[in-house]
Parts: structure tokens; sequence; C-alpha cells
């Protein structure tokens, strides 16, 4: 490349449950909460060239080569359909800033590639059929996409490239945005486009037993960089979202290179992996009332026992307000334990006006209909914030988040000593600095009940003497079965050797 190519940037980040109770509209794209707020022009370059975030990881790696048109970038909370209203306004925030740019020699997204739309399936293929409507057909364009991504034939044929995370917990965020980076400066020098493979395993995993640091995910993502070579430039697996409703939900492989007989090979390779492996992406759960057994007979303080209640995790489209898991531990009489986050701005506003010190009657949580009734208790308010700090876990570095009023809340029924972190702004419990915004240290407690189903290891891991898994309600089902997909195309198993759909 002799002179320095001129790149178009952008961002729009949602993870769709489509199961779940609510949706995503345009101010949930603008305002802050575990991620910065929407930004747009040159202020994109000084927010998030610090942050070890894919679109961050290409601005650090293209920087000495390349100028950049900086256009928008906005997340939402992961929750059910993104509204049209809010999907056609930052598109076109996108693609008119596109059009309005000039010269260009390429384009790179940071997309999630699990948005669905209110009338669009494949939210992020559109996008990309849009963005390519544009540049014409011509022009280098490639994609970063989370792990959890639904990879459509819709995404693949828009797209020079989709370079995808391969950590979960996703702790290469960063890295996956420099193969981006590397994947389009390959794509620019070959001066032609590459050839593409897709191949799609005919059965869903469950969210759950994805993490990266057991099998079969460990070896299946481990053996991906040896298969990049002899003409293939990157392999990638999206292990796919299940709690999405859509024709093309579920897993998938997806490679490019510069000879077509090694990329298909090398896709095919996987997809037998993937296959073989269908009987592996399995784990035991527990319910709420074996779950607090279990912890109370073995954890202390100092070593304790993380209980994930997978069902709630709001980095799913949970509400993080389920109050199953914590109606079983004040009831078994856990002591020296913890449950966060929870999400109710009511109680937390509540809490706020009543001050530190204060004994109050409430009804915490339980209000989108996954439990029978809120959980009644009397609280004394130990401690209030005003939910804006910076995080330091493998997840969110130095990440600074806005979770509104939060405060930590002990329960005072006879027999137990729970507390529970409350917070006005939905998010999931993927880092120890969430709970000791409140005064929570979590290696001092017995029990650390955490509303996240993997991405907490990657902070917890190192204080939690074992980590079990609760089947507690909510809106990230673990068991395909549970529910009814209408769009899902035929055939396709609900889950590993289970029944198809």
């Amino acid at each position: 490349m002799a002179s320095r190519p001129r790149i178009a940037i952008a961002g729009m980040q949602h993870e769709t449950n489509t199961f779940a109770p609510f949706g995503a509209t345009y101010d949930d794209f603008v305002r802050a909460d575990g991620w910065p707020e929407m930004t747009r022009g040159d202020a994109i370059i000084d927010v998030f060239t610090p942050l070890a975030i894919p679109i961050g990881g290409f601005i650090r790696a293209a920087r000495a080569e390349c100028d950049f048109v900086p256009l928008v970038w906005a997340a939402a909370e992961p929750c059910s359909y993104v509204t049209d209203d809010a999907f056609d306004r930052i598109s076109a925030m996108i693609c008119d800033g596109i059009a309005a740019a000039g010269h260009l020699d390429a384009v790179y997204l940071d997309l999630h590639g699990a948005m669905v739309v209110e009338s669009h399936e494949d939210g992020e293929g559109e996008l990309m059929r849009r963005v390519r409507a544009v540049v014409g057909p011509d022009l280098p364009f490639v994609v970063s996409l989370d792990m959890h991504a639904n990879i459509t034939e819709g995404m693949v044929a828009n797209s020079d490239a989709l370079a995808v995370y391969r950590t979960y917990p996703h702790i290469d965020m960063l890295e996956t945005g420099e193969r981006a980076y590397s994947l389009l400066r390959q794509r620019m020098a070959n001066g032609r486009a590459f050839h593409k493979a897709l191949r799609k395993p005919p059965f869903l995993i469950p969210l759950y037993t994805q993490c990266t640091d057991f099998e079969p995910c460990k070896s299946l993502y481990a053996g991906l960089p040896a298969l990049e070579r002899g003409g293939v430039a990157n392999i990638d697996i999206g292990i796919g979202f299940p709690p999405a409703d859509i024709a093309e939900c579920g897993p998938a492989v997806v490679a490019y290179g510069t000879d077509a007989a090694a990329v298909d090979a090398a896709a095919d390779k996987v997809l037998a992996a993937i296959n073989a492996a269908e009987s592996q992406f399995s784990s035991p759960l527990l319910t709420p009332a074996e779950a607090t057994s279990y912890a109370m007979r073995h954890g202390r303080p100092g070593e304790p026992i993380v209980i994930a209640d997978l069902q709630d995790n709001p980095g799913a489209g949970g509400t993080s307000d389920t109050v199953g898991l914590l109606r079983a531990m004040v009831e078994g009489g856990v002591r020296e334990g913890a449950l966060g986050l929870l999400w109710d701005p009511q109680t937390a506003a509540l809490a706020h006006e009543a001050g530190v010190g204060a004994e109050l009657e409430l009804a915490i949580g339980g209000r989108y209909g996954y439990d029978a009734e809120p959980f009644r208790a009397r609280v004394r308010v130990e401690a209030l914030s005003d939910g804006h700090f910076t995080c330091h876990g493998a997840i969110l570095g130095d990440l600074t988040v806005s979770l509104g009023k939060m405060a930590r809340l002990r329960i005072l029924d006879d027999g137990s000593d729970v507390q529970v972190a409350v917070c006005s702004v939905r998010y999931q419990c993927l880092d120890q600095g969430l709970l000791r915004a409140v005064g929570i240290e979590p290696k001092d407690q017995a029990i650390v009940a955490l509303k996240s189903s993997v991405h907490f290891r990657a902070d917890f891991d190192s204080i939690a003497k074992e980590i079990i898994l609760v089947e507690s309600p909510g809106a990230n089902f673990c068991r395909g079965e549970t529910v009814t997909y209408k769009n899902l195309r035929s055939g396709v198993r609900l889950g590993p050797c289970g029944p198809a759909n």
C-alpha cells in the first residue's frame, strides 16, 4: 500500500434474545451503561483507542498506516427485538456518512452478529447489504463479530471477511479487531476478493457450554490458527446465540483465503470436528435449592462457592431481576452470601431515599413474570453508590461503567445473612468491581451468586473454590426444547443430541 488508505469505521452492537420481554429503542443505544454512550465523529478515536474492544484493536493496528473516517459507534444491552426506528436511524448514520465521505479505500464495522430487528431477522446482514449498496461490489469491507454471532449467508455475501472472537469469556476482543485489520490489509494488497466458505452444524449449542476454557470448545478454537496456511487467510467459528428465533440461528464455520480448495477443505475439517463433538456440549445443572445446599456445605470466606444464575443473565437478554435463587438462598439459611447484580431501579431509588442504615419492607425484583411474585423481605440499607465507577477485570479492563443508583441491601430474615447488590441499569455481573462498588468484597463471602453465564469466569475464577451452575427462572433458557421456535429452519436440533425443530 503505497499511500495511506482512507477507511470508514463504525459500529453497532446488539445481541437479541427474541424470547425476552422487552426490546431495544433508539434511546437504549444513545445512553451509556456498561459500554460508552453513542459516540460520533472524531470522538470515536479518542474514546475507543484505549479500550480493549474490537474497534479499539482495529484502530491501534491500522493507525500507523491508515487514515480514518469515524462515523458512529453505539451499543445497547442485550434484550429482545431492536426497533425499526433505532436500526434505521443508526444505519443511516453509517450509510449516509459513507456516502458523504468522498474517496474511501475500505470500510470496517464493529458488529455483534446476533442482532434481530423488528422487520429484519438478520440485522447485521441487512446493515451490510445497505453498506454494500452504497460502496458498490468491489470496495474492501471487513467486519468483526462476537463469538455468539448467528452468522448468515447475507453477512458472508455482503462483506469481504468476518473476524470472530475466539474466547469465551471474551478476552480477545482487541485481538479480533487487529485480525480484522490484518484481513483488510491482505484484501487491499491482493486487489481481489477472498474465496469464502460457510458451513453450518445441524444443532444449537447452549450458551453455558460454549466456554473456551473447557472442552470441546477449548480444542475447537485452539486448533483454528494451525489451519490458517496454504492459501487460507482466516477461519473462525461463530458458536451461535440460541435464544434468537430466526431461520439461520446456530453455529457456523466461516473461512477465507486465496485458494478455494484449501478454504473449503479447512471449513469442512472444522465442521466435522464440531459435529463429532456434539455430545460433549453439556454441563450439569442444579435447581436453586440444590445449588444453595451444596454451596452452604462447601463454601467459606476466602474460598467461596460461585453460583451462576444462568437463565437470568442480562448479557444474554435476561431481565436480571428474577428472585428464584435469592429466595432459595434466604430460605436455605445462607450465611455470608451475596447476590448481584439484581436490576431493580425502583428498589434502588427507595434505598437512596431512605439512606444508609435505614430498614425497609420491600418487594424486590420479580417484575417480568418469571417468578410467582417479587421477593418480599425486610432489609437494611448497608451502602449506596451513584453507579459510576471503573472496573479492572480481564474483560472490562479499565472501562468506566454507568449503572445508575446502586445499593447494597442486607436481608434481615431470621436465620440468613444474604446481601444483594441492586442496580438501576441492567448489566451482567462479570467483574468483581461491580460488587465492590457497593462494598461487597467477593472473596470474603462464603457464597457468591452471579447473574451471568460464562463471562464472570474471567474475573471470579481466581477466587472461587468451585463454580456451580443453576437453572433458575429467566429469559436466557438453558434448554431449547423448553421454548417454541417459529422461524428456525427445520431439521435443526434444539440442543446437542436433542430433538429436531
